[in-house]
Order: structure tokens, then sequence, then C-alpha cells
């Protein structure tokens, strides 16, 4: 009977570790930066009327976009 093993290095992250940096992190801190930046941009569409009914101001809009995961 034949045993075969064959044993790999462990790779970090989705495609391999390159310098400490994932390709899974980077599409996941472009994801971030991205809902951000859509979040920033439709609530600068809103007027003060409607930021006043949902709570908001334009000085809160940087904070919640800041405060995001």
């Amino acid at each position: 009977m034949a045993f075969f093993m064959q044993s790999r290095p462990h790779a970090e992250g989705v495609f391999g570790a390159f310098r400490g940096f994932s390709f899974g992190e980077f599409f996941a801190v472009f994801k971030t930066w991205n809902d951000k930046r859509t979040t920033r941009n439709e609530l600068n569409k809103l007027t003060d009327r409607e930021l006043d009914d949902i709570g908001l101001s334009r000085s809160d809009i940087d904070v919640i976009v800041h405060n995001m995961r």
C-alpha cells in the first residue's frame, strides 16, 4: 500500500499574503471606503429640512461617516 503526504505552507488571506497585506484585506478596505463615500454623497443630497426630519444637521454628516465601520 502506498502512502503519500503533501504539506503546504499556510497562506494568509484569500489569495495569500503580499508583504503583510492580503487581497481580502484590500477589498475590505475598498468596500469600507466606498460605503463611506456613498453615504456622505447621499446625505449631502438631502435638503436641510429632510436632514432635520431624520434628526441630523449638516455638521453631523462628517461625524456619522467617520464613525462608520
